[in-house]
């Protein structure tokens, strides 16, 4: 894995913890699982990135590619 994707996904994952995690109050990990399924849908989604220019990762990879 580059240095750069593992930025991404430690950014992700302090995202998930502060968002989601931290403020949240689990009693069973069936309630977690479902509340990390909702975050992951609400985070490619619906949530802006900034390192994206405020666009969601699903509009970012849903445009057509140039081809190589």
């Amino acid at each position: 894995m580059s240095t750069l994707a593992n930025v991404f996904i430690e950014r992700l994952w302090r995202s998930v913890k502060y968002e989601l995690i931290y403020p949240g109050d689990f009693a069973y990990g069936r309630e977690l699982w479902r509340a990390l399924e909702h975050y992951f849908r609400f985070y490619s989604h619906r949530r802006p990135h900034q390192a994206l220019d405020y666009r969601t990762p699903a509009e970012v990879w849903a445009r057509p590619r140039a081809a190589a």
